[in-house]
């Protein structure tokens, strides 16, 4: 990056909540709200397809640091399911690879269906995706026509419901509009996929908006039209649609720590004590801001795993009082 463009970008953290359009991929979006916020780092909790809309959490700064917690949490969305037709990408952007008539559905059999794609379950993805093999996105070595055999794996589906089969049952379009909860690794392309198996017809995605991602259940979602009106307005305005890095970060157990045990704990030391509950916790200070992110041992010991960078500017413990 030349220094002249580099001018263009600061030291920014918190986290955005995007209303990602369709279109862009979810790194094309990143980097489009990176650039807008004259952010130097950004990362984004778990990609979204192009066709897709709605919730993007995306990290700016320090908040990267927490960005791979988001990315296992549970997730909603509501999609519309086209049936009769199988694409090569199991959505509306890819080629149909083969058509079957539609036949004769009633609430019960598309109800009983769902139910059997409900529960830990094993789903195979799609081959367009971004899972990685050797190091390469599956997408593309499927855009180069390779072969590619991908594995099923095991999947949390919490809910799989149909919201309506008007346009189905009422003669018109073969619709079926539907409501998902999941958990990570879920693919909403795939269930479709064998939805449409089940039913005899095959199906493919044909819209997708994304609802919340946990821990953001109500989200204030931005869109990239409401972001740059308020860029215009100056950074203040726009630096006010960000959440700070704690936001992100309750769905952690939490341990707080004295000004003499946040002061070790910055300098890489384990900080001894009764922690508790074992594994990954969210550190804080008694002051509420987050320090980061620690790792409590089978004895009570608290180590750092990934702090953030003001974590290392803790005062010293108050000396005991004369």
């Amino acid at each position: 990056m030349s220094r002249r463009n580099s001018s263009r970008f600061r030291k920014l953290d918190g986290i955005l909540l995007l209303d990602k359009p369709q279109g862009p991929s979810s790194s094309q979006a990143l980097q489009r709200a990176r650039r807008l916020f004259g952010a130097e780092k950004g990362g984004h909790t778990g990609s979204l397809d192009p066709l897709a809309t709605g919730l993007l959490p995306l990290c700016f700064g320090e908040a990267t640091k927490i960005a791979g917690g988001l990315l296992g949490a549970r997730k909603a969305y509501d999609t519309v399911a086209r049936l009769g037709a199988v694409t090569d990408t199991d959505d509306a952007q890819g080629e149909v690879l083969r058509e079957r008539p539609v036949p004769a559905l009633d609430l019960a059999t598309i109800d009983a269906a769902l139910q059997k794609l409900t529960g830990r379950l094993m789903q195979r993805p799609p081959i367009y995706s971004a899972l990685k093999r050797g190091g390469e996105p599956l997408y593309a070595k499927a855009r180069r026509g390779e072969a590619v055999e991908v594995e099923p794996r095991e999947v949390d589906v919490h809910e799989f419901n149909l919201l309506s089969a008007n346009d189905l049952l009422d003669g018109g379009e073969p619709l079926l509009r539907l409501h998902v909860e999941c958990g990570s690794g879920t693919y909403v392309r795939s269930l479709v996929r064998d939805l449409g198996e089940l039913l005899g017809c095959g199906a493919h995605v044909a819209e997708l908006r994304r609802l919340w991602v946990d821990p953001f259940r109500s989200p204030k979602m931005w869109t990239f039209d409401e972001l740059e009106a308020l860029a215009a307005r100056g950074r203040d305005s726009l630096d006010a649609c960000l959440l700070p890095v704690e936001a992100g970060m309750v769905a952690w157990p939490t341990v707080t720590l004295d000004p003499a045990q946040a002061r070790s704990l910055s300098f890489g030391q384990a900080v001894d004590g009764a922690f508790a509950p074992r594994g990954e916790v969210a550190v804080f200070n008694g002051q509420g801001r987050a320090l980061g992110l620690g790792m409590v041992d089978g004895e009570g010991c608290l180590r750092p795993r990934r702090l953030f960078s003001w974590a290392c500017t803790q005062p010293a413990a108050d000396p005991p009082a004369l």
